[in-house]
């Protein structure tokens, strides 16, 4: 009790306390108090067709067991690493280009955050014209090239269909990453590029002895948001595939999505535990080996 007199008997702390209180409601009301609801929907049988029954594990041994759980976790995780990497390579690319005195540099920043201000529905759906195995311009574009003599069903194989999403994606938000690192590069101090130039270093010795060190903690939020947002990817795959063919593009948010709609809460709930905690450990893991802790400091 003494320890919490001290506490609010600082004016400082107790202003502290009082600015940080819409900010500490807002997320007991809209995260914890959801997250725990969601836990706990997860430990019954919640289904509109059946009544209620607590059933302790059994919704996760009954998801442990299922392969089409599986598929989605190594679908959703390949996703991952493909389309992030790929993102952070190109938005590294547009960032350093940007990030000099090219003409027209104003327009271009403006421009490509086209594609990332448009909806994720609508890019989708216009991704998925792209791609018609009838109509598509892709497929007219490379019949016109002579790339292909015959129609190619792009969302019709797994493979396929799994490369579209990508490309898609990629197209999509490789503009957030590139906006997220030239905030990063704007704050080098151009000296340091002026100073090494004049030692005779070339542009691959200033990037990984300047660049890339001072930008890694840029990086390493732009990937943690990325991941995080890439784990729970749903609108872009329901759009454009619908998770097929044969549930090959299911990610784990459309797959709990999937048993929400037949309304099996229960189970869907523990889907949506799974995503939190998976997300959770990868933000962790990021946190933890990306030294995040020192970019705070």
């Amino acid at each position: 009790m003494k320890s919490i007199k001290n506490i609010f008997s600082n004016n400082e702390t107790c202003s502290a306390y009082l600015f940080n209180l819409p900010t500490i409601i807002s997320a007991l009301v809209f995260i914890f108090l959801p997250v725990i609801g969601t836990l706990i929907t997860s430990l019954f049988r919640d289904v509109t067709y059946l009544p209620g029954k607590f059933l302790w594990f059994s919704n996760y041994e009954r998801l442990f067991a299922d392969p089409h759980f599986w598929q989605s976790v190594n679908f959703t995780l390949l996703f991952v690493i493909v389309s992030v990497v790929l993102e952070l390579f190109f938005g590294l690319i547009f960032a350093l280009v940007l990030n000099e005195a090219i003409p027209g540099r104003g327009f271009l920043r403006i421009a490509i955050l086209v594609p990332w201000a448009i909806p994720v529905a609508i890019s989708a759906r216009v991704w998925q014209l792209i791609y018609h195995f009838d109509y598509g311009l892709l497929n007219f574009i490379f019949m016109k090239l002579g790339i292909s003599n015959t129609h190619i069903n792009w969302l019709g194989s797994s493979s396929g269909a799994f490369i579209s999403i990508v490309i898609s994606d990629v197209w999509k938000t490789t503009p957030f990453m590139t906006i997220i690192l030239l905030a990063g590069l704007s704050t080098i101090p151009r000296v340091l590029y002026k100073q090494a130039e004049i030692d005779g270093t070339n542009f691959l010795q200033r990037f990984f002895r300047i660049t890339f060190p001072l930008l890694k903690p840029v990086i390493v939020v732009a990937l943690l948001f990325r991941t995080i947002d890439a784990i729970r990817i749903f609108d872009l795959i329901y759009v454009l595939t619908g998770g097929g063919p044969g549930g090959s593009t299911t990610s784990i948010s459309l797959y709990a999505y999937n048993y929400f709609v037949s309304g099996d809460f229960g189970y869907g709930s523990a889907v949506s535990v799974i995503v939190f905690i998976l997300a959770a450990m990868l933000a962790l893991l990021y946190i933890r080996f990306g030294r995040f802790g020192e970019v705070i400091k």
